[in-house]
């Protein structure tokens, strides 16, 4: 599949383009490495105290049970920490010499209680009865930078790296790329016939029909999870085996369900399709998860399937040595050269789906240019070969509008049953009726607060308020979403909502409160944006992250029928260091100018 078909030159050096293209990408992954190795060495220099008053650490966890599954359940007395659902943390003794330290990944954080997992041996019942508290809980850091490397060396070293993937990076491939006639029209005909809208079948036909490459651009609510289990169904059906991979377990869970949904309905070929990744991450997974390929059923097929499974799979003993025929990346405007490339090398042909208006890769150093900064969807857009899907299943007409006139040319419209969509209440608001009017889809809540930093008070408590009359409203728990752009406004809002509802933990759960990172890719019918910071000065300094415009796209196309958004105008009054953030800083003050207006006081 993936063979040699001639010899391949010598290892690049740096005298050519692709040996400074290889080298720069190398110098990239180092430099990240070696930035976030720096930040974890000043973390841990720091005291213990100051760790936990900074939301860096947890002292006093106490390791309640070790599940079969590689879970731990620990408890703490007091958690006023920054860590989300996901992050990689280190779980330490700092007094047991004879337990070693264990990289750890939160699964679920509720408060005093939490629940880690971990793929590393050594972790058994043993450690809780001879050390069962005193633990602490650190950032953590996974140094993937050799599986990168290798990756890259494989690339330069191989056919399949030196005439397919590095020259389309590059710009030297695919640009000339011609599809196949026949396919595009049997993918155009089958799509209509699942139902699909115009430009949902012409990225498919594109793709479909492609030999090398297609990108497919999906901004907010296009369906580009449907059109991407669409296309995965007809690669298998002619006998592909076809990788589904994405920066984000939330992701590939979503594609898998859809394929899943699809599946159901009687109108595609059956295919087998799996994750393979740690059992912690299944989450809502319809379809069987396995540790790795070995131990699924896959070894034994001689025909299709579907596999979902990270970038970082290919490289590791889950998914090592598997080839694929096409490998699919969803939201690949995360998603790095290095981390592309990876995944890059199980196949012969690459699809890329997302929305380079949508949130980029988080790197921790400006090392280099754009060329090797840029996410791969960023690198290979607009070279001739991406479809841009137009109609927006999501967002009613007020919510779309500004997104599209600022993000998509214009081109991106609600289609005729969701442009008219107002939010319904079981019963009518008894507070705050202005704010939750309907007809009022996009709402600024100007509240006289300033000087607040990562966290306000003020937008929290009023956040719950909200939210606490939309419950009583009739708006179920899962249609509501909180979006921040700190973690620790997420804390404080979590914690007073814990407060209201004590006794509703299920109920509490399904209220999604965290940050733009974390919701793309979710949609509710009603979103709340805590702008949060209301210190000029301070907002001046984080204005590249504060007023990326990409992060606010994001934030505010998560809504249905409602947005509204809570803020201080002292946040407008921030001077950025350049020309470019303050660009950003007046895309704000446009988009707050578009909603109605509210004042809190």
């Amino acid at each position: 599949m993936l063979t040699p078909t001639s010899a391949i030159p010598p290892f690049p050096d740096e005298t050519t383009a692709l040996g400074l293209f290889i080298r720069n990408l190398e110098r990239l992954v180092r430099e990240e490495a070696a930035a976030s190795r720096r930040h974890i060495a000043d973390l841990r220099a720091r005291p213990l105290a100051e760790r936990v008053a900074i939301g860096r650490a947890i002292a006093d966890v106490q390791i309640a049970q070790v599940h079969a599954d590689g879970t731990l359940s620990l408890t703490c007395q007091r958690n006023e920490s920054l860590f989300r659902e996901g992050d990689m943390l280190l779980l330490s003794h700092p007094t047991a010499t004879d337990q070693p330290q264990y990289l750890v990944t939160l699964e679920l954080d509720e408060d005093t209680q939490l629940t880690v997992s971990t793929d590393l041996p050594g972790v058994t019942p043993l450690v809780c009865t001879t050390h069962p508290t005193g633990w602490l809980l650190d950032e953590g850091y996974l140094d993937c930078s050799d599986q990168m490397l290798a990756a890259l060396d494989e690339a330069a070293a191989t056919a399949v790296g030196r005439k397919r993937i590095l020259p389309l990076l590059m710009g030297q491939s695919g640009t000339q790329q011609t599809g196949d006639e026949e396919r595009y029209a049997h993918a155009y005909a089958q799509a209509e016939q699942w139902g699909l809208n115009s430009q949902q079948a012409t990225a498919i036909a594109e793709a479909y029909a492609s030999e090398l490459t297609y990108l497919i651009q999906g901004p907010p609510g296009t369906g580009k999870t449907l059109v991407l289990a669409r296309l995965a169904q007809l690669f298998a059906q002619d006998g592909e085996r076809v990788l589904i991979s994405a920066f984000t377990h939330r992701a590939i869970n979503n594609a898998l369900n859809k394929l899943h949904s699809l599946a159901l309905r009687h109108d595609a070929t059956p295919v087998t399709s799996i994750k393979i990744g740690h059992p912690a991450r299944i989450g809502d997974l319809l379809v069987e998860n396995y540790l790795t390929f070995d131990a699924s059923p896959l070894p034994d097929l001689t025909g299709a399937y579907i596999v979902g499974a990270t970038p970082f799979a290919t490289r590791g003993s889950r998914l090592r040595g598997v080839e694929f025929d096409t490998v699919i990346f969803d939201e690949a405007s995360q998603i790095t050269l290095p981390l592309a490339i990876m995944g890059m090398l199980a196949a012969r042909r690459y699809i890329f789906i997302g929305d380079q208006q949508q949130l980029p890769p988080v790197l921790a150093t400006r090392y280099g240019d754009h060329m090797v900064r840029d996410s791969v969807f960023a690198t290979l857009v607009e070279r001739g070969f991406d479809t841009m899907l137009e109609e927006t299943y999501r967002l009613n007409a007020e919510l779309a509008a500004w997104p599209s006139a600022t993000f998509y040319d214009g081109l991106l419209v609600p289609v005729s049953e969701a442009a008219t969509r107002r939010i319904s209440y079981q019963q009518a608001p008894s507070r705050f009726a202005a704010i939750l009017d309907p007809d009022e889809p996009k709402v600024f809540v100007e509240l006289d607060h300033r000087n607040a930093t990562t966290r306000s008070d003020r937008e929290a408590s009023l956040a719950v308020d909200l939210i606490l009359e939309l419950l009583n409203c009739g708006i179920p728990a899962t249609e509501i979403g909180v979006v921040v752009p700190y973690r620790a406004q997420a804390r404080a809002i979590r914690s007073l909502l814990r407060q209201a509802l004590p006794d509703q933990r299920q109920q509490r759960h399904a209220i999604v409160i965290d940050t733009v990172e974390r919701m793309q890719g979710q949609e509710r019918e009603v979103i709340i944006l805590s702008l949060t910071t209301s210190n000029a000065s301070f907002a001046s300094q984080l204005a590249d992250f504060l007023f990326q415009p990409q992060r606010l796209n994001v934030a505010i196309t998560r809504p249905r029928s409602k947005l509204i958004i809570l803020g201080s105008r002292y946040l407008l009054d921030a001077c950025p260091a350049n020309a470019e953030q303050q660009a950003d800083l007046e895309l704000l003050k446009e988009l707050l100018g578009a909603c109605w207006v509210a004042r809190s006081h």
